[in-house]
């Protein structure tokens, strides 16, 4: 796991670029501790800076910026390639005598696969996380490269003006701003996604003329383009699209066949992500995805396997005695960090920094602290996540058809009307009714749910509009923007899902391509690098995603009850005893949090005058939300935080 960066100029001064790509590559140093280097070709005007965190081959035959054996292509490389052994087989084989390898990295596997295969065809064959520059010598061509899923970060555009003089790139936007041409103005289109989101959607970034390279895709570059600054367009390796479309149309038959085809697929997928030559770990909430990933890790392991969870004093969002439970009926070597809420809140100050881009889901908060906690025992540590995406987890996926199914004969005038009545209760009063009658058990934060429901009520006309009303926290004429337009997200501009006859498919289908790379792996990402802590996501191995994709919906989720497969399969290792209860995700009570302990940080960012000279945001109706949420009236707190998480990164850029 590392971080990358370059830039590649016409018209740059060779004997310049050294000292440029040195400092754009030092502002990643979190990334990637344990090394730095960069190189020039100061006749074409490139450079590559790679940070490196050293987890397989810790040799200097693993250092980067690494050249092919015949000296054709340059590579900076962040990520991990899980069957570069395999492939180092195959590649011996196909010229039938061994090869003198210079190492023991899978960096070194890619770039002779490369050689020998071409650069598509030795990422279709490759199975892993990552994000990469290669230079091709012969060809004078930059090719970046993107994971297929998007677990890894790739930001890339143009900077110097009007000319577009400059290519930058980088694993995340701080690199790119350290580049002396860099004066790019903020997208306010961007950011009116942004707010409708809680987090920018690819292909976009919070800054003009920068995007992120989609998942799954490789993006070339030649003179050409480079000296006009033309828009470039990138072509995809690999489609989750298809590979979903695909595997519906050959279903499997029977729930063993399932279960078995997953039980391969993922024990395969956690041996391989266990190979590392530094400690390994893994995250444990005591829900049905990362116990399993424990589970199947603590399988193959030969000695207690790491894990790790925090508790919080709130006992309403405390799930580490769940956690505990579970670490030891496996057996594992269990680490459990209780944090009080003003520890919690003083990760507040560090978040504009660490995600570099306005990110609004508060969950960043519980998971920079347990990644902090995990990178004092290990440099790896295994994950539950893309469990919901892939397998019917989340309760929109249940809930939605059966809310749609009660209301989609009721007049919009009536849905008004309901909708309104179900806000007349505060969600606090909501939720001590879903506790008195035992509903708590079945779904979490009950009010705050309903009263998302209820405020877009009158607007669905499908059970699709009723999926984009959980996705979306602002309504497009909600947004307090001063200036822009509401671009469509490529979320609103997806097709292919309308070949799923079952709307949970389509949905799953849609998170998988935006809230999961979008906010989830975001999330991940950045809180565990902040601390230089590589994570891996066994269910994102594609073969563990075809299996899953080839199970009808009814193999999934029955009876409100979702991950049927997973379930099943845990069942071989744990109790159900153990795992049962509603689903809650890494939640933290921030909407209390507002009203009284981090009152005063965010009346400040709240500041009217402040916004009016800023000239982003308008201070009046956010002003309206937030005396709503401190009387306690309506619990604004995804709206507020949203605002607040701009707020606070845009004084971060201006200090």
């Amino acid at each position: 796991m590392c971080g990358i960066t370059g830039t590649w100029s016409a018209s740059a001064p060779g004997d310049g670029l050294s000292s440029v790509v040195a400092h754009m590559n030092q502002t990643l140093v979190h990334r990637g501790p344990d090394a730095g280097h960069c190189w020039v070709d100061e006749g074409n005007g490139l450079a590559l800076g790679q940070r490196r965190l050293a987890i397989v081959d810790l040799s200097q035959a693993g250092l980067q910026p690494m050249h092919s054996h015949r000296d054709r292509f340059v590579i900076v490389f962040n990520g991990e390639i899980y069957n570069h052994h395999e492939l180092r087989e195959q590649l011996e084989s196909e010229r039938g005598a061994a090869i003198a390898w210079r190492g023991t990295s899978d960096t070194e596997t890619l770039l002779e696969a490369i050689e020998a295969w071409g650069l598509v065809k030795a990422l279709q064959r490759a199975t892993g996380m990552f994000a990469l520059a290669l230079w091709d010598k012969k060809e004078r061509q930059l090719h970046l490269a993107r994971d297929r899923f998007g677990e890894k970060p790739l930001y890339v555009g143009w900077a110097g003006g009007p000319d577009k003089s400059h290519l930058v790139f980088g694993s995340e936007l701080k690199s790119l701003r350290a580049h002396p041409a860099f004066d790019n103005a903020i997208d306010r289109n961007a950011l009116a996604l942004y707010l409708r989101y809680c987090h920018v959607p690819a292909p976009y970034s919070i800054y003009e003329n920068i995007c992120k390279l989609q998942p799954g895709s490789i993006a070339t570059f030649d003179s050409g383009n480079l000296k006009s600054g033309a828009d470039w367009q990138s072509q995809a390796y690999w489609r989750f699209e298809d590979l979903s479309v695909e595997a519906a149309r050959r279903s499997y038959s029977t729930e063993a066949e399932a279960t078995d085809q997953l039980r391969q697929a993922l024990q395969a997928s956690v041996a391989r992500q266990l190979i590392a030559d530094v400690p390994v770990g893994a995250f444990l909430s005591g829900g049905v995805d990362s116990s399993l990933i424990v589970a199947l890790m603590q399988k193959v392991s030969s000695k207690p396997v790491n894990t790790f969870t925090i508790g919080f004093e709130d006992a309403g969002f405390n799930e580490a005695p769940y956690a505990a439970a579970v670490a030891s009926h496996l057996g594992t070597n269990h680490t459990e960090v209780m944090v009080s809420a003003a520890q919690t809140q003083a990760i507040v100050p560090d978040l504009p920094a660490m995600y570099d881009e306005p990110f609004a889901d508060s969950s960043q908060i519980p998971t920079s602290i347990v990644c902090r906690m995990a990178r004092k025992h290990v440099t790896v540590a295994l994950s539950g996540d893309a469990g919901d995406e892939l397998f019917a987890g989340y309760n929109r996926y249940h809930m939605g058809p059966a809310l749609w199914n009660k209301t989609r004969s009721i007049p919009p005038f009536a849905r008004k009307l309901a909708g309104a009545g179900v806000q007349l209760l505060s969600a606090e009063r909501w939720d001590a009714i879903a506790n008195a009658t035992g509903l708590s058990r079945r779904v979490s934060q009950l009010g705050d749910k309903l009263h998302r429901f209820g405020h877009r009520l009158a607007d669905m006309n499908s059970i699709d509009d009723l999926y984009h009303t959980t996705v979306v926290k602002w309504g497009a004429g909600e947004l307090p923007m001063c200036v822009g337009n509401r671009p469509e997200a490529p979320i609103e501009q997806l097709t292919f899902q309308t070949a799923f006859e079952s709307p949970e498919h389509r949905m799953m289908a849609l998170d998988t391509l935006s809230y999961l790379p979008d906010d989830i792996l975001v999330k991940v990402d950045r809180a565990a690098m902040a601390t230089s802590l590589e994570t891996r996501v066994p269910f994102l191995d594609h073969h563990v995603a075809e299996v899953a994709w080839r199970m009808p919906i009814e193999m999934k989720l029955r009876d409100g009850v979702g991950k049927l497969p997973l379930r099943h399969l845990l069942d071989e290792h744990v109790p159900r005893a153990l795992i049962e209860r509603p689903k809650a995700g890494f939640a933290i009570p921030i909407g209390k949090w507002l009203r009284t302990d981090l009152r005063e940080w965010a009346e400040d960012l709240l500041d009217p005058i402040k916004m009016h000279q800023e000239g982003y945001l308008n201070p009046e109706p956010v002003a309206q939300l937030w005396t709503q949420h401190l009387s306690g009236i309506r619990d604004w707190t995804i709206e507020l935080w949203t605002v607040l998480m701009f707020q606070a990164w845009l004084r971060e850029l201006n200090n």
